[in-house]
């Protein structure tokens, strides 16, 4: 045999030596897969396994599910919490504040749609009595539309008239109360003099004369606005009337614009804060009406002026819960001061004290039901925010918008399927 051969032989020796390692070595990891080996370069045989543990290898950094780089794994996991939260409710806020300037930009429009929303919600009842009686529907809505208007003109024209009948009187009265209170200020505990009483009804002068310039260029921009006040009161009057004849439709041509999925869940949240809207509204009207009357009663029987226009007062005050009916009852309180002096102004602020207690614990638990109930800190913080945003005519519609935002929310939250409408149509699938 030639050397060549003696090489050749050696080397397939060696070349069944380590097929027949590496055989034996991957049977070995076969078997025992919990047991980690150690690869060595100089070693011959399979390369290590992915379970195999590299001897001066750092082991892999743990990773948190919610982490998707290694540097997340270096932050806390309640300073990853806190800023997720954080830019979560800064997103928020700028699309919060976009809103409110997209709505103060058009409030010209957003207030009467929102006032027509009220209207209709509380004229619904009579137009859907009308319609039981075979009326047509835009028949039955226009004569709604108009009895309102009649019984709103009316109530104003009486309550004007009254004013201007009792003025003359009322100024009189203020002259003779004024005079009682420089004596009682000379008199009484304070013991003013008559140069300190003079010198401050001079400061006062001073100050009225001092801001003349102001409530002029007021009264010039409210006069301005008399255009606006027009086009909102014409867009009133057509929004309610198209909101009272074809309301329905109009609701299920915004639901058709969401998708499948979502459509009857929020169909069922809008129709449910409609009717939450509709309690609210008839139920404040009740209770404005029995306020006013109980307050009225009192001022007849003491023979105190402007006894109609003051429970007017009431009525339209109690629109706005807590601050409207306690603004309304103090000008009844002043009124009576100044008419019949003191003792007469504390039994009608008794009077009215006692109104608003019977109101507030009996009245509206009674007539709105769990069903519209907010609690007082909602209201007091609503209205506040209302008046900032949009005056008065945000604090008409901040508590009713709340009572809408609370029903539709919990509907929407709800894990309950709406019923089904009942003129759905269930079509069967065919197996294939």
């Amino acid at each position: 045999m030639s050397r060549f051969e003696r090489m050749r032989g050696r080397l397939r020796r060696a070349y069944e030596s380590g097929r027949e390692s590496a055989r034996s070595g991957r049977a070995d990891a076969d078997a025992t897969p919990g047991e980690t080996g150690v690869a060595s370069p100089a070693a011959p045989g399979p390369a290590a396994s992915p379970a195999a543990t590299v001897v001066g290898a750092q082991p892999p950094a743990a990773m948190h599910s919610s982490t998707v780089s290694r540097d997340d794994t270096e932050v806390p996991h309640a300073l990853r919490i806190a800023a997720a939260w954080c830019w979560r409710l800064i997103v928020i806020g700028i699309v919060t504040w976009a809103l409110l300037k997209i709505v103060g930009t058009i409030s010209i429009v957003i207030i009467p749609l929102t006032v027509a929303m009220l209207l209709s919600a509380l004229l619904a009842p009579a137009v859907g009595w009308l319609l039981k009686a075979h009326f047509p529907r835009s028949l039955a809505t226009g004569v709604v539309l108009v009895g309102g208007l009649a019984a709103v003109i009316g109530t104003l024209t009486l309550v004007v008239n009254e004013f201007i009948q009792g003025v003359p009187e009322l100024s009189e009265k203020s002259s003779q109360g004024v005079r009682q209170i420089q004596d009682w200020l000379k008199t009484g505990p304070l013991h003013l003099s008559d140069s300190q009483l003079n010198r401050y009804i001079d400061e006062a002068q001073n100050w009225i004369n001092g801001n003349t310039e102001r409530f002029t260029s007021g009264a010039l921009s409210t006069a301005a606005t008399l255009a606006e006040v027009l086009t909102g009161t014409v867009l009133v009057l057509f929004a309610t009337f198209f909101f009272l004849r074809d309301g329905n439709n109009i609701w299920r041509f915004l639901v058709r614009l969401l998708p499948v999925a979502a459509r009857w869940k929020v169909d069922d949240a809008g129709r449910a804060s409609w009717a939450t809207l509709g309690a609210y509204v008839r139920a404040t009207v009740l209770v404005a009406f029995i306020d006013a009357v109980g307050i009225g009663i009192f001022l007849v029987i003491f023979d105190i002026p402007f006894a109609f226009p003051l429970a007017a007062l009431v009525f339209l005050g109690a629109f706005i819960p807590i601050v409207g009916a306690t603004l309304s009852g103090v000008v009844a309180v002043l009124v009576a001061l100044v008419d019949s002096g003191p003792v007469t102004a504390l039994i009608i602020l008794g009077a009215v004290i006692g109104v608003q207690q019977v109101e507030g614990h009996v009245l509206q638990p009674l007539i709105m039901g769990r069903a519209v109930a907010i609690h007082p800190l909602a209201v007091i913080i609503g209205i506040a925010a209302g008046v900032v945003l949009a005056g008065i005519a945000g604090a008409l519609v901040a508590v009713p918008l709340i009572a809408v935002l609370n029903t539709a929310v919990r509907r929407l939250a709800a894990r309950t399927v709406p019923d089904t409408p009942p003129d759905a149509v269930v079509v069967a699938s065919q197996a294939p």
